[in-house]
């Protein structure tokens, strides 16, 4: 009988890693919660993994913390009318900015430039 092929989610691992991709990407549609989840998860791989799982991490880390910041200047600019197109240029960026990570993941490619605020 052959063997099911297994995907390791251990700290340090690309399945631990684009598991934090699929988390970010269901958080806007389920719970927000989900996204904490995944950046404590990359918080906690940080250090285990080769160079190319450690670029991910450094970008998932990047993506949660710039898009909370987009959100807390949207909703403060909300009252000028402002802050609801801020918002959906934010999630635009980040849905973006996710693909495009498990994108290069799958490809065994390093995220460029995992620290940039535009796309």
């Amino acid at each position: 009988m052959a063997e099911s092929p297994t995907i390791s989610i251990e700290p340090g691992s690309r399945g631990n890693a684009n598991l934090i991709y699929f988390l970010y990407i269901v958080a806007p549609v389920f719970f927000q919660i989900l996204a904490l989840v995944g950046v404590v998860m990359a918080y906690l791989g940080k250090g285990k993994g080769d160079a190319l799982i450690e670029n991910h991490y450094r970008n998932q880390i990047n993506i949660f913390w710039k898009m909370l910041l987009y959100c807390v200047i949207s909703g403060l600019l909300t009252f000028l009318l402002i802050g609801l197109l801020l918002f959906l240029a934010a999630l635009v960026w980040y849905i973006v900015r996710i693909v495009k990570g498990m994108q290069a993941l799958a490809a065994g490619e390093m995220v460029e430039n995992p620290d940039s605020w535009l796309l």
